[in-house]
């Protein structure tokens, strides 16, 4: 994929996201309704949800029918490039029905299988609209909020380091989860949970946040914010060698990764240990 093939998909992940949020902002401002629930009674999906994923699958489809799609909200369709566009049309659904100012928009591309443990992701964009910040990234071309360049800040030590995390929305799980977070606490400056996945990883970029950690995560969670991590300078990944996903997904600083990943991966070891009890 040539520098100008992936502007071009750059561009159109930007427009789209940009587009699909100011469609989200316009709802939110009549009312949110529910439509459903889907792993608990509070994991919910708005009418919101499906009407920006709906939009999305047009804008692209028009501009690249080739293309297959992978999102939250619809059925996935494989295409005949060998892209597919991975989408998380409102990240922070709780966040976007409380009116709490942290959700966003999240369309990447990716080349290969729809899978991040062997997908290569060529352009993202994250759209936050209650801010106006539009986060971007095209593989080896660095990654922006609006016009400014990014970096993760580095030579952080763990006891001055701000982590962010989330949590399931099942109780049992969420409890065991506390138990990580009990052992993290008392390592680093602090905790937070701000409930966006993908806002979260473009924090690491941005240098509001200086690790982040889930478990959990499905691929239009991350796919975008991965992306913008990792060109701002940031360690992505899982257990070991893992690539992030499901199991667990780490973002930060390399040195600060370095440091971090044994003791997320010792706490997890516990977690997993409990589950099974």
């Amino acid at each position: 994929m040539t520098t100008r093939a992936s502007a071009g998909l750059l561009r159109l992940a930007q427009d789209t996201a940009l587009a699909a949020g100011q469609m989200a902002a316009r709802r939110r401002t009549v009312g949110v309704q529910v439509a459903a629930s889907k792993s608990s009674p509070e994991d919910v999906v708005t009418l919101a949800d499906r009407e920006t994923e709906s939009l999305i699958r047009v804008l692209l489809a028009d501009a690249r029918p080739d293309d297959g799609f992978l999102g939250e909200e619809s059925a996935a369709t494989r295409g005949t490039s060998g892209l597919t566009w991975v989408v998380d049309p409102i990240d922070g659904t709780v966040n976007y029905l409380y009116g709490f100012p942290a959700w966003a928009v999240s369309i990447a591309v990716v080349e290969g299988d729809p899978d991040p443990a062997t997908w290569t992701t060529l352009a993202g964009a994250v759209y936050n609209p209650t801010g106006d910040e539009l986060f971007t990234a095209a593989a080896g071309d660095g990654a922006w909020l609006g016009v400014r360049r990014l970096q993760v800040p580095t030579d952080v030590p763990l006891s001055l380091a701000l982590l962010g995390t989330g949590f399931s929305y099942r109780a049992a799980e969420r409890e065991r989860q506390a138990d990580v977070v009990r052992g993290l606490i008392g390592e680093v400056r602090d905790i937070r949970r701000i409930g966006s996945a993908a806002l979260d990883l473009c924090s690491v970029a941005a240098g509001r946040l200086n690790l982040y950690y889930e478990r959990g995560l499905s691929p239009w969670d991350h796919a975008a914010g991965a992306l913008v991590a990792r060109e701002a300078g940031a360690r992505v990944g899982g257990f070991g060698a893992d690539r992030e996903g499901m199991g667990l997904l780490i973002a930060g600083a390399p040195d600060l990764y370095r440091v971090c990943q044994p003791l997320l991966a010792k706490l997890f070891d516990d977690f997993m240990a409990d589950a099974q009890a």
